[in-house]
């Protein structure tokens, strides 16, 4: 009788990454690195008050938006890829034209610093978090805040919408994670309430089935899976192109780690930053990452499979 196992489907091997290409331009600490959603196009951030906007292709910067009177702590595209949204220190977001690199648009309002920003899948509404301990929902049109609500009792680290822009999660330093319903901006569960660690990132999964979990007790947790990050705390991680089953993650030991999510195995270890390894970032067809590196690196690093 034939073996039944012969018939199911295997997982393909992993292929390792390999350093392509070394982006220098930024002259203070790389906070956050993003591909577009079509891919053609990628942006860093960075504490020296700017972005720059790459090409994919060609790995050459297109051009440089220059507006914010403080350091830039996070980016999102919009779903087209067609404009940008900033996070910065100086306690605004700006909306910018990803092909002109104009500033269309400022949002003001948050008391502190605005430490992270996402699009809803739609990209008619923004969601910022703060130092001030509040998360704001943004009309885009408008340029107006609809919801603020002050959801935790310290700095929020991280929002992220699901895939439908129904839900947003945040995270925050007093060690909570949270939904909430985008409409009413109701808290609808409270995922961790340990206080202790703080959470440093929260993501929803691709099928907005999970919630992808950073922690500074050097912890990643998706769902029932827990994974352990060889560094003084756990840094924004995302999941990988190939079959989604794989997770990346950077590093406060100046590394880049691949994890097998399902057999919570270390897969590769990329060195080369000679600093923290702050924000990671994977293309959405293509198998190529994009790490960031702090203010002794300064670097975005392009990784590529052969």
């Amino acid at each position: 009788m034939a073996n039944n196992n012969n018939n199911q489907p295997t997982t393909p091997p992993y292929l390792p990454y390999r350093q392509k290409k070394v982006l220098t331009g930024h002259t203070s600490a790389v906070s956050c690195v993003k591909f577009a959603n079509n891919g053609q196009l990628f942006a860093s951030a960075s504490l020296d008050k700017t972005l720059i906007v790459w090409s994919t292709q060609t790995l050459t910067q297109l051009s440089r938006l220059v507006g914010h009177s403080d350091g830039v702590s996070d980016l999102s595209w919009s779903s087209d890829s067609s404009y940008i949204c900033s996070a910065s220190d100086d306690r605004t977001l700006r909306i910018w034209d990803a092909r002109t690199a104009e500033s269309v648009k400022t949002l003001r309002g948050h008391t502190g610093f605005v430490f992270c920003v996402n699009f809803n899948p739609q990209s008619n509404f923004i969601v910022s978090g703060s130092f001030d301990e509040t998360f704001r929902v943004w009309d885009v049109k408008t340029g107006k805040p609809i919801h603020a609500i002050r959801a935790h009792s310290m700095p929020v680290t991280s929002v992220h919408f699901n895939k439908d822009g129904s839900l947003i999660v945040s995270g925050s330093h007093d060690g909570s994670c949270k939904i909430w319903d985008a409409a009413s901006g109701a808290c609808l569960k409270t995922l961790i309430d340990d206080k202790v660690p703080a959470v440093s990132f929260a993501k929803f999964s691709p099928n907005g089935k999970f919630i992808l979990v950073a922690t500074l007790d050097n912890t990643l947790g998706l769902s029932e899976t827990t994974l352990r990050v060889r560094s003084a705390y756990a840094l924004p991680v995302i999941t990988l192109v190939t079959n989604g089953k794989y997770i990346v993650s950077g590093s406060e030991d100046q590394c880049v780690y691949v994890w097998d999510l399902q057999g919570k195995n270390l897969l590769q270890k990329f060195e080369g930053h000679t600093d923290t390894v702050i924000s990671v970032c994977c293309h959405p067809i293509e198998n190529m990452i994009l790490s960031a590196g702090l203010n002794n690196d300064r670097t975005v690093r392009v990784w590529v499979q052969d």
